[in-house]
């Protein structure tokens, strides 16, 4: 029998660790673009920053947070372990490589680079808003004002591109990865396929507009 460390690291055992910590981490996505469309909302100021003062101070969510932390590093770990090592099945033979490329989608054989941008806007979105936040708590145990440090942010066009560059890495990034876990899990039967696929397909447009519709609208002056 195999140990859990064979389990873990067995192909098997990477593809489920992506699988359980994706849903994990498309969950949190919900969650998150749910609070950043108060904005859009009469009020959208003050409802945002009640929901951002929620998620920032109630001691469940705070909680959770450290499982988002610790699911976003075996995401990212067993991701770049997947990669590589399809990287290197790829690498054996130019058969393999015109096959793959014949029957899967180039984002599909993309993912550890769209999967860097995805990391790359993530760090720089934590460090733009969330790390701020916290040490401040931490600091004066006040929150900052998120909605105000938005508007400022988002008034740099450079910014406002990096973040839509970002979230269209995200949507590829989701496509792929929304079918891929479910079909981990063995759903991805044909009775299931279609219909899985094209809620991926949807999840990932409308969460990746949702949220590049943020900077843009603080940019081009849509909230105010």
């Amino acid at each position: 029998m195999m140990t859990w460390k064979q389990h873990f690291t067995s192909s098997v055992g990477k593809k489920l660790v992506m699988a359980f910590t994706g849903l994990f981490l498309i969950a949190f996505l919900i969650v998150h673009v749910y609070l950043n469309a108060q904005i859009f909302l009469p009020d959208g100021r003050e409802k945002f920053l009640a929901g951002a003062h929620f998620m920032g101070t109630n001691a469940l969510t705070r909680v959770l947070e450290i499982g988002l932390v610790v699911g976003f590093l075996a995401h990212i770990i067993q991701g770049l372990m997947l990669w590589s090592q399809n990287s290197k099945k790829r690498s054996n033979g130019r058969y393999a490589v015109k096959a793959g490329n014949a029957t899967s989608k180039w984002y599909s054989r993309s993912m550890g680079l769209l999967g860097t941008l995805v990391l790359l806007f993530l760090i720089m979105h934590t460090a733009q808003f969330w790390i701020p936040n916290r040490a401040n708590q931490f600091a004066t145990g006040e929150e900052i004002d998120l909605y105000e440090k938005m508007k400022v942010t988002f008034q740099n066009p450079i910014v406002v591109v990096l973040y839509v560059v970002g979230c269209i890495s995200l949507c590829f990034h989701l496509v792929h990865g929304f079918y891929s876990a479910f079909q981990t899990l063995g759903m991805g039967t044909a009775r299931y396929k279609t219909m899985i696929r094209n809620i991926g397909v949807a999840f990932a447009i409308i969460v990746s507009i949702m949220f590049a519709m943020m900077p843009i609208a603080f940019f081009t002056g849509w909230v105010a």
